[in-house]
């Protein structure tokens, strides 16, 4: 029975373990939290730093092969371990996703359309780049495996924040894009390097979480070729092995970069219930070798996350048993407000259907509205 090491035992690294389980397959997670969500579909937990290298050497010596489920895994422990031991996605889409000017450089030589972007790493450079630029823009920190930080520049009213960031960390200049919306894209590549897509999806987000993903996009079809296009070449040129999620802005009919996440994504949670095989089973498959499967949308989905503040309206749904929805608890082990704890799928439902669910049971949306 073949054993999967799963680097990260947040809810992600949940999904997979439950993927796993179902093809038959033992699962070994390592986590510093003693009750992370993933311990309890694990045959071993290993509670440990992400950052100790020779208890993520145990896990590799114990397990066929290794994977991870979040991007904040030291790449360099990656590279490292990957010389003697199985870890079919490598460290690359680590280094290139946990550094935005990496990032940025990387998906454009890949076969990506990028917005504008400068490199800034003092006072001087930040002044050169809004003369380039031009307000609105943004300043990123480079390094997103630290602490992120942004500041948006609409005037002169914030340049001496972004002055304070720009002095203490290597960051990254870009020209706001005012988008009509965002889409993402799962997409998969198996170690013998057959390429699969999932549906494009339209995403809501809440501040910079992801509140609401909906299959199939209700986008032109110009628009989803295009998508799918980009992410397939991307995909090949990267030479990644396993999943790579996509987020993209859709500008008339031009479709831009923003970012890449070296895993599976809760933009394709939707997957579990509504497409021929889901993505947590798509990356086990890629990772071990086994044929690659169709990825064929059975039904439209919308799945939303809900946070602390909506448990209490959530148990309501279940309760209420409706029809074709599918509540998905991430186990946390502290609920708290703002805090996203799960997500709820439904099937052959309208937006307007969904959203009318919402107003009644999602206390943050209701927030969120006055």
């Amino acid at each position: 029975m073949e054993r999967i090491g799963i680097i990260g035992g947040g809810h992600l690294g949940t999904m997979m373990a439950e993927a796993a389980h179902r093809m038959g397959m033992q699962i070994i997670v390592l986590d510093p939290q003693p009750n992370c969500p993933c311990s309890q579909y694990a045959e071993e937990h290993i509670i440990a730093e992400f950052t100790n290298q020779s208890k993520m050497e145990e896990l590799c010596i114990k397990s066929d092969l290794v994977t991870y489920a979040f991007e904040n895994v030291p790449y360099h422990i990656i590279k490292e371990l990957g010389i003697q031991y199985n870890i079919p996605q490598g460290e690359m889409p680590l280094f290139l996703s946990q550094h935005r000017l990496r990032e940025k450089i990387s998906a454009t030589r890949a076969g990506a359309i990028c917005g504008e972007y400068i490199p800034v790493n003092n006072t001087y450079e930040l002044i050169e780049g809004i003369r380039l630029i031009d307000y609105p823009c943004v300043l990123k920190t480079c390094d997103t495996f630290e602490k992120k930080e942004s500041v948006i520049l609409k005037g002169g009213t914030q340049f001496p924040e972004a002055s304070r960031v720009v002095e203490n960390h290597h960051s990254i200049l870009e020209k706001w894009i005012n988008y009509d919306y965002e889409v993402s894209i799962v997409v998969v590549r198996s170690i013998f390097g057959d390429i699969s897509t999932f549906p494009v999806t339209l995403n809501i987000n809440k501040g910079s979480n992801l509140l609401m993903s909906i299959a199939p996009a209700p986008i032109p079809e110009e628009i989803i070729h295009k998508v799918e296009s980009t992410a397939k070449t991307m995909m090949r040129n990267f030479g990644f092995v396993g999943t790579l999620t996509i987020e993209m802005f859709v500008v008339g009919n031009e479709v831009i970069f923003n970012e890449m996440i070296p895993h599976p994504h809760n933009s394709g949670n939707y997957t579990i219930e509504a497409c021929e095989v889901d993505q947590f089973e798509q990356h086990i498959r890629a990772l071990s070798g086994l044929p690659l499967k169709e990825t064929t949308l059975l039904h439209p989905a919308i799945t939303v996350s809900f946070y602390g503040q909506d448990v209490e309206g959530v148990r309501i749904i279940e309760q209420r048993q409706l029809p074709r929805t599918y509540v998905h608890d991430y186990l946390k082990n502290e609920i708290r407000d703002n805090i996203k704890v799960g997500h709820v799928t439904f099937i052959d439902y309208s937006k307007e259907e969904v959203e009318k669910l919402m107003d009644q049971y999602w206390k943050s949306h209701l927030e969120e509205s006055q």
